[in-house]
């Protein structure tokens, strides 16, 4: 099988429909995840209305659909980041909208995610006449003018890749580690990046691979829920040996550049990389990015005494009107007692700190509010680099990717939905923002050369980029 496109290729998607009854000629496409693809539609009947359609089946066999529609100029075309759209699952000038705005058809709590990171997710995108719903834009209802309303004109497959071409893929089992390397493609030395996720548990490999085709040596890794970790299943049972075993085999390995090595966390997995660059002397971390962490936490928790902590301690978090578990009320820093909060005032490396204002599970601007004030009160306010985004919930993924506003957390003692925050269109606003600081952060502490300064007491606040802009 072919590789998907290098990095530095933008690939575009070109129909060309060659009749008004759907003959059509189909060029598809391949790119990784965080690249833009173009589309356009030509040949069509001019001033026609049109819906544009993607949909694809994730690794787990659920439906994940979008639909918006769109009305041909007297040309015959439609250019998605040319032409606004009139409605559907958005509307506006979105050129990505296709790709962000995907919601599973038909099911409750459910999150889009890559368990293959070798693999792409591959969407098809089709376009068909009429504004037509998604639950019935495959039937057909009446004719105008030759034209079936609702008939599939063109369609074709967009394969998405979180793996460049030459990037490899190395199982770490060794030292009581449970991890992937991911490592560029090339001989390197590379900077790298220690990425941890939150306590969904698990090993998930996808950004680390996408980091990796940026080139940065990656490392995920599991610390709890994964079935190869000594202890009980849901419970975090390593310590802090467990991490400094992880950044040193990173520090040690042969295509690794000396003393660059950085931490990257989400959720419980931002605290651990606040946790080593805090709280860890013998970890020497060159930068820490940290995105919806909170500013302390409880290490050593199971699932079952977490439901017990919620039950003792039922005014701290609450239901909404579906019955969704909101939990951040936990995680306000005047609800977290002192002896579970990070040693801030420890921090000796420059930090990126990433929290959506919508965040309906941690108190990321309260947790990122204490943090910025802890420091500025020692003088280091310059090492932190805070980033907070409006309408934007817990799940900040790479971009072009959709946003789960609740998804399922647990079943027991009964199945618990959580609810994660984020309105769609700035959710996904965020996450393209974020996605290229992050990028930006790292290359700047891991790539460039430069001599490490003694921090300013202002901290650097990075204005949010208009989508346009980027």
């Amino acid at each position: 099988m072919p590789a998907p496109s290098p990095v530095s290729r933008r690939p575009a998607v070109s129909w060309q429909v060659q009749s008004v009854i759907g003959a059509h000629r189909a060029t598809p496409s391949r790119a990784l995840v965080d690249q833009p693809v173009e589309i356009g539609i030509w040949h069509l009947p001019p001033n026609k209305p049109f819906t544009v359609r993607s949909h694809l089946r994730s690794e787990d066999g659920d439906l994940w659909e979008a639909f918006s529609y769109y009305r041909s100029d007297q040309k015959g075309t439609v250019i998605l980041s040319r032409d606004q759209s009139l409605g559907g699952s958005y509307s506006g000038l979105e050129p990505m909208g296709l790709f962000w705005s995907l919601q599973p058809v038909g099911g409750e709590g459910l999150r889009f995610r890559k368990k293959n990171a070798e693999t792409p997710f591959t969407m098809e995108v089709c376009v068909l006449s009429g504004h037509v719903r998604s639950s019935d834009s495959l039937e057909s209802r009446h004719v105008e003018q030759g034209l079936q309303e609702g008939a599939v004109l063109a369609a074709v497959n967009v394969e998405r890749w979180y793996m460049a071409p030459g990037v490899r893929r190395v199982e770490v089992r060794q030292q009581g580690l449970v991890g992937t390397l991911f490592l560029p493609s090339g001989p390197g030395p590379f900077p790298a990046v220690l990425d941890m996720w939150g306590m969904g548990g698990g090993l998930n490999e996808y950004r680390s691979a996408l980091l990796a085709s940026h080139g940065f040596v990656s490392l995920a890794l599991a610390y709890c829920g994964h079935r190869e970790l000594t202890g009980t299943l849901h419970t975090v049972n390593v310590g802090d040996q467990y991490f400094e075993t992880a950044m040193g085999l990173l520090h040690r390995h042969p295509q690794v550049c000396t003393g660059r090595v950085g931490v990257l966390g989400q959720c419980f997995g931002g605290y651990l990389a606040l946790r080593i660059a805090m709280e860890m002397p013998n970890v020497n971390p060159r930068c820490v990015v940290g995105i919806s962490a909170p500013a302390g936490l409880k290490i050593n928790v199971t699932r079952e005494q977490m439901n017990d902590f919620m039950k003792e301690n039922h005014k701290l978090w609450r239901l909404n009107e579906q019955g969704y578990v909101i939990f951040r009320g936990m995680f306000l820093p005047s609800n977290v007692p002192p002896v579970y909060k990070l040693k801030v005032e420890s921090l000796r490396c420059p930090l990126l700190l990433i929290a959506g204002e919508d965040d309906q599970a941690v108190a990321a601007i309260e947790s990122v509010d204490e943090i910025e004030e802890r420091l500025g009160a020692v003088g280091r306010s310059g090492l932190l680099t805070r980033i907070q985004y409006p309408g934007t919930g817990h799940l900040i993924e790479p971009p072009y990717t959709p946003n789960a506003r609740t998804s399922l957390f647990g079943t027991y003692p009964k199945k618990m939905i959580s609810l994660w925050g984020g309105q769609l269109q700035p959710h996904s606003v965020a996450q393209e923002d974020a996605w290229k600081r992050i990028l930006g952060f790292l290359d700047h502490h891991l790539r460039a050369d430069y001599p490490l300064k003694e921090p300013e007491d202002t901290p650097a606040v990075i204005p949010l980029i208009p989508r346009q802009e980027l």
